[in-house]
């Protein structure tokens, strides 16, 4: 079983502790987000889990438990961008704080442990191509040697963005315009020593050297664990994602990073109130378990072939 930590919100920056917590538990709790009566018991112990891949814009809450997943292998998609707090209203300053903490947890980790998200990159009057291209430049520049590599993806339209993005984002770009600006942001990764993917794209951008991206990365969890995988890819996700299944841990409405383009935070009011149930001890995040609900077991297994020993 492989968990996903979390598309949904920034568990590894807000709810770190929740998080260790069902771990020492052993298992916890998810609400099905179609079916808020229909909550699935998921076991989490170390037999059971093949890899954590965490998603976060800032490690900070997870960073002081890393010790406690020493018996887990685990990576980071980090998301580090250009954009300032206009559009990613809660994340610290990138040049001060963010990239010295993405140099830290790579220090700490191994740097083919933390993916850089680039993403997702749209265009406004503010942040253009050339803008983009400057600040890819400068933040590669400071990952070398933290990271192998670097994922984009342009800015995706959903019913729970399509008003910001109406308003604010040039969307009328052509392939043939998006694909040579995706060049020379591959040309700047390559200078850096990073592999290029892209991230649930239709656009087939490998004719620059722009692969495409699995997140939840069936090839980079064999490489670090040794073995192989018994898995699908995740029928779930989009046409154009390459991961594999997972289990999905996290919460709507719960991430207090405030970004402009989120289709996961949809809902400020309903994010402020989620938070206020926040309970660390709480086998559910930022949820209780109501009148009504139905709990049932989820059954789950290691999808890896025989013993295998963590390289890590």
């Amino acid at each position: 079983m492989i968990l996903s930590v979390s598309r949904r919100t920034d568990i590894p920056n807000y709810y770190a502790e929740w998080f260790i917590n069902r771990l020492h538990e052993g298992f916890l709790y998810v609400k099905n987000p179609m079916n808020v009566h229909q909550i699935s018991k998921i076991q989490i112990t170390p037999e059971v889990i093949d890899c954590i891949v965490f998603w976060t814009k800032n490690p900070i809450g997870i960073m002081k438990y890393l010790g406690e997943l020493k018996d887990y292998l685990y990576y980071f998609q980090f998301t580090l961008t250009g954009y300032g707090t206009d559009i990613e209203k809660n994340i610290p300053d990138k040049k001060t704080v963010m990239i010295p903490r993405f140099q830290e947890l790579a220090a700490q980790i191994g740097k083919e442990r933390v993916i850089w998200r680039y993403d997702p990159i749209m265009f406004t009057d503010r942040y253009t191509e050339e803008y983009h291209i400057r600040a890819f430049c400068q933040i590669a520049e400071s990952l070398r040697g933290y990271t192998e590599k670097c994922v984009i993806s342009f800015v995706d339209t959903y019913r729970k963005n399509k008003i910001f993005l109406s308003e604010t984002v040039d969307n009328n770009k052509s392939k043939e315009v998006l694909t040579a600006f995706a060049a020379k942001l591959q040309r700047i990764a390559e200078e850096n020593k990073m592999q290029m993917a892209s991230c649930s794209e239709e656009i087939d951008l490998s004719s620059c050297g722009i692969t495409h991206n699995c997140c939840i990365d069936k090839e980079l969890i064999e490489r670090l664990t040794g073995g192989q995988l018994k898995i699908k890819k995740d029928k779930n996700q989009r046409l154009a994602c390459g991961c594999v299944e997972s289990i999905e841990v996290g919460t709507y409405n719960t991430c207090a990073n405030g970004c402009a383009y989120c289709y996961a935070t949809y809902d400020i009011h309903s994010m402020e109130d989620n938070r206020k149930q926040y309970d660390a001890n709480s086998p559910l995040l930022c949820e209780k378990v109501m009148e009504g609900d139905k709990i049932s077991e989820r059954k789950v297994k290691s999808l890896l072939d025989g013993q295998m020993t963590l390289k890590i």
